[in-house]
């Protein structure tokens, strides 16, 4: 399960940001190229996060696209698949572009009183992730 690895490392961020504060949620962006699945994100983000602050929290994935551009038909387009076909032509010569990031979004806090305590993370504290 590859997912283990992309887990470690947001865990890790997690960790960074939540010194020590419980963690209910947290919410990843991760591109296509990764062929990341969410279901299995989530099994091994639990299994990571075991004795620790984040021990328990869910995980929220947002899968981003590549950008595809048809090199026969000029067709511009996004795709899941990480080596799509263009979807006007049907040829698979195809440059493909983005979809290749890991970004912690966002931290939710588990709060003493039991409600939700958003932290949405800055652009550049994502950086090593």
């Amino acid at each position: 399960m590859h997912e283990m690895s992309y887990c470690e490392g947001v865990l890790d961020a997690v960790n960074r940001r939540a010194r020590g504060r419980p963690v209910a949620r947290v919410g990843v962006r991760i591109g296509a190229v990764h062929r990341v699945v969410a279901d299995a994100f989530a099994q091994s983000f639990q299994l990571a996060a075991a004795g620790t602050p984040a021990e328990g929290a869910a995980t929220v994935l947002v899968v981003v696209p590549v950008h595809g551009h048809c090199m026969d038909c000029r067709n511009e387009f996004d795709a899941a698949d990480p080596s799509p076909a263009c979807p006007a032509c049907g040829s698979l010569d195809v440059a493909v572009s983005g979809g290749d990031e890991v970004i912690l979004e966002w931290i939710e806090y588990v709060s003493a009183n039991a409600e939700r305590s958003d932290e949405h993370v800055p652009a550049h504290t994502h950086e090593g992730v």
